[in-house]
């Protein structure tokens, strides 16, 4: 299990990244067509000015119950251990034990 503030820092991003979103694009939309270096550089410095947590690649995948960010399925949003006591016991459709 994860540590509470890690989860809570986790929300605390994704909050962040929601209510920058379009302000994010849009500001790259313009560095993208501007030509003039000068006005590209404003606009980069407008846009470092935001908070550093609302970018989305700072967002880290984590499991749902365990909260933990490595051994991630994106399919079930689950660890893998979660995964593998969530298939023994049939929770997830489709999902079977593989034998060879």
């Amino acid at each position: 299990m994860s540590k509470k503030a890690l989860i809570e820092r986790q929300k605390k991003r994704e909050l962040l990244v929601n209510k920058y979103f379009v302000q994010r694009q849009n500001l790259k939309k313009q560095i993208k067509k501007e030509g003039r270096f000068s006005a590209k550089f404003q606009l980069q410095q407008k846009l470092q000015k935001l908070p550093r947590d609302s970018s989305y690649i700072r967002l880290h995948n984590r499991c749902l119950f365990s909260g933990r960010p490595k051994g991630f399925f994106r399919d079930f949003q689950l660890s893998r251990h979660f995964i593998r006591e969530m298939a023994l016991l049939g929770l997830l459709p489709g999902v079977k034990k593989a034998s060879w």
